[in-house]
């Protein structure tokens, strides 16, 4: 209804504050808080594993260059013991195999010789009577369960087997050409370990090779698994820490709007109110505050439409018990004058209501009105000129003319308003200022409508030649049903709807809309004047 509407109006985008950065991610600020929450568990994985990983390479390479030192050792001493050159260099196998005895140390390490053409001739698992030794599995119990992990290990054990000793010897048939390698390779049995091959040779001959090996990279791989663990923890503490605040700061939050919502749809509450959502400086602030706004203005639509119910109720309640009173009378009076006294007093309650119903009615169908169409820039000074030259082809003899004085400027005064309800402002107040000049006194009365820029405004105003405005109605007159007759006036011509709905469709454009006397030097009243303000789009 559009005696009860309240329209929010177009608000200018906040300009940026100064405290706030020039540059900043895309998105929303919960969309960022929630990346970033996610984020950085990932980055904690992520920089654990990049140091862990650097962390176990360092290890293997020290673990290299230890047994690469130890092995350029043990080839030396080799080379001077177990080596001859007459009449042609040559290794003495049996020397070699005991000088690796007695050099070499048992540990996690193997030692083994081959001559030049790839042959083994020494092995420190063999000399020191070395046994592989694997933990056995857990004894079942009787009808218990047990989970075999044996689909973990390699089914393919003879292929694995072969892989290794063809590694191994491309390893020692590199060496053999004079050179040291380092590898990792993994042994028959699914082991990995770090190998060093070293020539041993006799001046420039190679007479064989040394190869050292270390099985300790899987104890490196499960150090480094341990070292990753509170790098994991971290970063569960994390995603749960994250998922908390999330909770906390929009799930918990979300579900209270719902549940205020709920409380206004069951009618327990007016309007939505919740501070402490409502100070956040995020969506859900917005929200929050949105949802306040609107069922703030939802409630005070209510009160409206309440107070619009009361006021039509007792607006129709006065012709209504006039017409009770004079049918109720018309038939105890048989003087003929006095019957058609009564007779006119009915026509006049009928009429009266009939202009009630009709501007109650046109009041109610301008909601729908406003928003049929959407504001588009018009020329201001056209509209005035269309409805004066309206009113000029359809006035009727004794009445007074109404007249357009343009702006002094040639440039158009442009306004992005809704043509179809802002022509009806004007109607409502040139019909209004009509009724009042037609019972003037004056000589050569009229309406006159004038057009003026003031800045980047568009001022138009509704002068009249009329008795003026009581000075301490110049605010209530835009009341609904406020109806202030000039003497002489028809009664029941006037509803008291016509400048309430004025002034509602000026305020839903962002303008305004106020009433004022004319006066002369002497102070005398000489009319009333309406003055609309709206915004000047024009250049």
């Amino acid at each position: 209804m559009a005696s009860v509407t309240v329209t929010a109006r177009p608000e200018a985008a906040a300009p940026p504050r100064e405290d706030e950065p020039r540059w900043r991610l895309p998105g929303s600020r919960l969309g960022r808080l929630i990346v970033a929450l996610n984020l950085l568990g990932l980055v904690i994985l992520t920089i654990g594993a990049l140091v862990q990983n650097e962390l176990s390479q360092g290890l293997i390479r020290a673990e290299e260059e230890s047994l690469a030192t130890q092995g350029r050792g043990i080839a030396h001493v080799i080379e001077e013991a177990a080596t001859f050159g007459d009449p042609a260099p040559g290794l003495d196998e049996q020397r070699a195999r005991d000088t690796l005895q007695v050099l070499f140390i048992q540990g996690s390490q193997r030692a083994r010789i081959y001559d030049n053409q790839g042959q083994l001739i020494a092995d420190s698992y063999v000399l020191n009577d070395h046994i592989v030794q694997e933990p056995l599995p857990p004894i079942e119990k009787p009808g218990g369960f047990h989970f075999n992990w044996d689909f973990l290990k390699p089914k393919n054990q003879p292929a694995q087997a072969e892989r290794a000793h063809a590694d191994l010897a491309a390893e020692v048939g590199r060496a053999l050409q004079g050179q040291t390698v380092h590898d990792m390779r993994t042994t028959e049995g699914g082991q990995r370990v770090v190998s060093v091959s070293i020539p041993i040779q006799r001046v420039q001959a190679v007479l064989g090779v040394l190869t050292l090996e270390s099985g300790d990279v899987d104890q490196v791989v499960a150090d480094q698994r341990r070292a990753l663990i509170p790098f994991i923890l971290i970063a569960v503490a994390v995603t749960l820490t994250s998922s908390f605040l999330l909770s906390r700061l929009i799930a918990l939050p979300v579900l209270r709007l719902a549940r205020a919502a709920d409380r206004v749809t069951a009618q327990r509450a007016r309007a939505i109110s919740l501070p402490d959502i409502a100070e956040r400086d995020d969506e859900l602030g917005d929200l929050s505050r949105s949802l306040e706004t609107m069922t703030q203005t939802l409630s005070e639509r209510m009160d409206a439409i309440e107070g619009f119910a009361a006021d039509v109720a007792h607006e129709i309640r006065n012709p209504l018990t006039s017409m009770r009173s004079a049918v109720e009378t018309l038939d105890l009076v048989t003087d003929s004058g006095a019957r058609d006294r009564l007779t006119g007093i009915l026509k006049a309650d009928v009429g009266r209501l009939d202009r009630l119903v009709t501007d109650i009615s046109n009041a109610s169908r301008l909601d729908a009105e406003m928003f049929r169409e959407a504001p588009r820039p018009i020329n201001f000074g056209e509209l005035l000129r269309n409805l004066v030259d309206y009113y000029g082809q359809a006035a009727n003899p004794g009445e007074p003319p109404v007249a357009y004085l343009p702006p002094e400027s040639e440039a158009p005064v442009m306004v992005r308003v809704r043509e179809g309800p802002l022509s009806q402002v004007f109607r409502n107040l040139i019909d209004n200022a009509r009724s009042f000049t037609a019972v003037s006194a004056r000589p050569n009365p009229s309406v006159r409508v004038t057009l003026r820029r003031v800045g980047r405004q568009a001022i138009a105003t509704v002068e009249d030649d009329g008795p003026g405005l009581p000075p301490e109605n110049l605010e209530t007159v835009f009341d609904r049903f406020y109806t202030a007759r000039p003497k002489g006036a028809a009664f029941g011509v006037h509803s008291g709807l016509g400048l309430s709905i004025a002034r509602q469709i000026v305020e839903a454009h962002g303008g305004k809309i106020r009433a004022e006397n004319r006066t002369d030097d002497t102070g005398a009243v000489l009319g009333a004047r309406f003055i609309v303000t709206l915004a000047d789009i024009g250049g």
